[in-house]
């Protein structure tokens, strides 16, 4: 998903110089007019980019990776665990840090940034107890394979720091190919501001009800601004199961409408219907059919649900019983 860009292109010192970069002891402000890379940034907030390394997170699979975005603006926590736990060879580089500054690749050659982190230490421990931290089943859930449960690795301690945490989201900066590259130290390459976005680039405005596509792991992290949006559609929706490539018809209605019935799925994989217990919900994929006024009594919307499940035939060759 891309994310939305700036009112400015690549951003000038003196196209900032009103712009406050926020530290723990007061704002700083830009006042050249040379290009602002990320190692200004860095300096004029007392970090030293010799002993700091930046990661663009992008993770390969497509589920995980739309997730994590939004983890990074309004669940940081599970954002966190997921850059706790690194390969052995970024294990080696990040263990020389003292500071990381994490960024999440929304679009191809940017990093927007996510914050600056303090790394306090890191312990050795076997995979397999990664896998049984309850910290880290959220991630599991959202497609993380997490680590071979037969290596020793090492579990880093990392405390976000205050550092330019006002830009999270919206600071973007360049990233120079290549991009399997996704960690460097800060001091030896240059990353330029390319903009600054007026909001937060990691939650993206919500579709038309009609282009609303959903996965299973997207349903378990909303945006708050999603979740009151859904919170007023009351109707029809559907479930593709991609697994088998059979569909679900269901309705809402009642106390927050769709977003009440979607996180029953979202918490049990299946929400109480039959045919979809002991199916994978990763294959799962959630759509809106019709949307219908907020004030249509129960009974007119079961009425509409049942004309749907006769339209796709869900009865006889999908997942629906009744």
């Amino acid at each position: 998903m891309p994310c939305a860009r700036a009112a400015w292109g690549s951003m000038s010192r003196g196209q900032l110089e009103s712009q406050s970069f926020q530290t723990r002891r007061r704002p700083v402000t830009i006042d050249s007019t040379d290009m602002l890379t990320l190692d200004d940034l860095l300096k004029k907030v007392d970090l030293d980019p010799k002993t700091t390394l930046v990661m663009r997170h992008r993770p390969t699979e497509q589920d995980l990776r739309r997730a994590l975005r939004w983890c990074a603006a309004e669940d940081r926590a599970v954002f966190d665990a997921y850059q706790r736990c690194q390969p052995v060879h970024v294990e080696a580089a990040l263990c020389k840090a003292q500071h990381l500054v994490s960024t999440f690749g929304t679009e191809a050659g940017k990093a927007t940034f996510v914050g600056v982190y303090h790394r306090r230490g890191e312990k050795e421990m076997p995979g397999r107890d990664w896998l049984d931290m309850p910290s880290n089943k959220r991630l599991i859930e959202l497609g993380d394979g997490g680590p071979n449960p037969k290596r020793t690795i090492k579990y880093f301690d990392l405390v976000q720091t205050p550092h330019l945490q006002d830009w999270s989201g919206r600071l973007v900066l360049r990233w120079s190919p290549p991009e399997r590259s996704w960690y460097r130290w800060a001091s030896k390459n240059e990353f330029p501001v390319d903009a600054i976005l007026p909001e937060s680039g990691f939650v993206r405005r919500l579709p038309a009800w009609h282009d609303v596509v959903l996965s299973w792991a997207q349903l378990q992290t909303l945006p708050q601004s999603w979740r009151a949006a859904l919170q007023q559609w009351r109707g029809i929706y559907v479930i593709a199961d991609h697994g088998s490539g059979k569909l679900y018809v269901g309705s809402a209605y009642g106390r927050d409408n769709i977003l009440a019935r979607w996180q029953q799925y979202a918490n049990s994989g299946h929400g109480g219907n039959v045919d979809l217990k002991g199916r994978d919900p990763h294959q799962f994929r959630f759509a809106i059919l019709q949307l219908v006024a907020p004030d249509l009594d129960a009974d007119a919307v079961i009425a509409l649900e049942g004309n749907w499940k006769d339209r796709l035939a869900t009865r006889d060759f999908g997942l629906n019983k009744n």
